[in-house]
């Protein structure tokens, strides 16, 4: 226990205290904003976190909603399985919690989408439970201040920082003199990996937990926590049909599961095709093609390299639209393109075109 009291005391004075999510102890917000949080930074997440509250105000408005509708709403976030699994939490709690979140982090951490630490989180903003948390940020200030060593997300490791934030949690009778502790010292540790100690170019000088951290008295501020070893990531391509016809472009609604799941995106063909055979294979009969740049794409596992090909569709007649037959497709106006839940690089490629110059 020895961040405790330097850390509260700091954040209650050069915290965060105006993030749209920091002024309520609703579970519901609190969860929304946590899922949102994972693998996004908060400026980016600000923005579509107010957007999506507006139109979801309640767990029973999300649960309620179509998942089409959800999926538009998290567009461009990224890591769309937190979507699918938001929307699965929402009726869940609908149909198992009476619509009411449960109120402990052993049962939060039941629900679709809520690991141990996010639920610990909720818990301690919503509750207040003595609960510990170890995201990404908070396995950075721990592994400098005790200066451990190794790689922070293999399991050895991870554990012994489990060990060390639960043993840094404020004591019962902190948190009865003061209940709001929990609160402090939980945003405290979010605030500092974000703000004070960061990934790199760390601000010292500004941390309340200085004298403390063996990071700092061992120069080794910049060499810890151990990078994740490195990977080489495989390397795919596709080709991506962007056929227009009439004022509408052709897309399909990708399965549930799996990259983009169940978001709308262009339809696919073989890299290795040209533009003729790409449209052939996809059933597409164009009176003028044109093969665009080819960009790349990087995801957590693999790189893309997608290569579109612009085509004007004679009819809106599809002869083959996929080889599984089983995925929606439609033809789509243009301005009902924003409507949709669409993958951000699939937005990104049909709102720099001027598509409706190249109808014909």
């Amino acid at each position: 226990m020895r961040i405790t009291s330097a850390l509260v005391a700091w954040q209650r004075t050069l915290g965060r205290h105006g993030l749209p999510w920091q002024q309520t102890r609703d579970p519901y917000r609190v969860w929304l904003s946590e899922i949102m949080l994972q693998q996004t930074q908060v400026t980016a997440v600000i923005p579509y976190y107010q957007k999506f509250l507006a139109r979801f105000p309640d767990v029973t408005s999300l649960a309620s909603a179509p998942s089409q509708e959800v999926m538009a709403h998290w567009a461009g976030l990224g890591y769309y399985a937190r979507a699918r699994n938001l929307h699965d939490c929402a009726q869940r709690v609908m149909q198992e919690w009476g619509g009411n979140f449960p109120a402990d982090a052993l049962g939060l951490a039941t629900l679709p989408g809520i690991g141990p630490s996010t639920a610990a989180a909720i818990a301690a903003f919503c509750y207040g439970e003595r609960s510990a948390i170890l995201d990404g940020n908070v396995k950075r200030v721990l592994a400098r201040y005790f200066a451990i060593d190794g790689d922070p997300t293999t399991r050895a490791v991870e554990q012994l920082l489990w060990q060390l934030a639960r043993s840094e949690l404020p004591t019962a009778a902190q948190l009865r003199r003061d209940p709001m502790m929990m609160t402090a010292h939980t945003q405290g540790l979010m605030d500092l990996g974000a703000t004070v100690c960061t990934r790199s170019r760390a601000q010292c000088t500004q941390c309340p937990l200085r004298k403390g951290c063996a990071a700092f008295a061992q120069g080794r501020v910049e060499e810890l926590p151990w990078p994740r070893a490195k990977k080489k990531l495989p390397e795919r391509s596709t080709g991506m049909l962007i056929a227009c016809h009439r004022g509408k472009v052709l897309l399909q609604q990708r399965p549930d599961t799996g990259i983009w799941g169940g978001l709308w995106s262009l339809p696919e063909f073989d890299a290795a095709l040209s533009a003729k055979e790409g449209c052939n294979q996809l059933g597409i009969s164009a009176s003028k093609m044109q093969q665009l740049s080819a960009f790349l794409h990087v995801f957590t596992h693999y790189r893309l390299t997608i290569e579109p090909v612009l085509a004007v569709a004679s009819s809106a007649q599809i002869t083959v639209v996929n080889e599984s037959k089983t995925l929606q497709t439609q033809w789509v106006p243009l301005g009902q393109l924003s409507s949709l839940g669409m993958p951000a690089p699939v937005r990104k490629l049909l709102d720099g075109l001027l598509v409706d110059q190249l109808l014909g």
